[in-house]
């Protein structure tokens, strides 16, 4: 592909970087913002800026968030005995849109992978069973809302070895309305709301 600029070839580029994004599509984009106002570019900048040097993680949970602790962690209506356990924030935002849970969440950062040298200690899994079985827990539950793959299923598998000793607190893994080897994220709203709402507690 042939440029008249080495700046929009420059631009191109980097847009093409992106997840799903071909360089079609990188210069449409391109040209889009070229022809924009120049606040509506300075705009975009920025808030990409903003995004990548000031978010952070909530101490609690994992999640992303603009301060040491989420609006979900902190929001006193949910029900902090109910403990949603997901792989990626993808998995937190699609959940929140089915309108069906009212818990909190623990965000992992992965599943399991040996193919990929991800092992347990590389997660949020020691966290998620100091965070249950702290004396002043409020935790009864913990959803294993981890996507059926293979990599999926071992992680959800060592998370209930590592947790089902802990008194007083239940395991139980979303309903299987979510294909095995599906991703949660591309799931509609109507199935995994019913997944959570008919999860199954596992045996101790």
């Amino acid at each position: 592909m042939e440029f008249p600029s080495k700046l929009i070839e420059n631009a191109v580029g980097e847009l093409a970087r992106l997840p799903g994004i071909g360089r079609k599509t990188a210069l449409r984009l391109a040209l889009h913002l070229l022809k924009a106002e120049m606040d509506t570019t300075a705009t975009l900048a920025e808030a990409l800026a903003k995004m990548r040097f000031e978010i952070t993680y909530c101490k609690t949970c994992h999640s992303i968030s603009d301060s040491e602790e989420c609006g979900i962690c902190a929001n006193k209506l949910r029900d902090h005995s109910l403990v949603c356990v997901v792989s990626d924030v993808r998995d937190v935002i699609a959940i929140e849109n089915t309108g069906q849970y009212k818990g909190v969440y623990h965000v992992l950062g992965g599943v399991i992978s040996p193919i990929e040298g991800i092992g347990p200690s590389d997660l949020h899994i020691d966290s998620l069973v100091e965070r249950a079985a702290a004396e002043d827990s409020e935790i009864r539950e913990v959803i294993l809302a981890i996507s059926p793959t293979m990599e999926g299923d071992t992680t959800a598998f060592y998370l209930s070895r590592r947790l089902r000793d802990l008194p007083n607190v239940h395991i139980s893994t979303i309903a299987r309305g979510i294909p095995v080897g599906g991703e949660l994220e591309y799931a509609d709203e109507i199935t995994l709301g019913r997944s959570i709402v008919e999860r199954l507690r596992q045996a101790r």
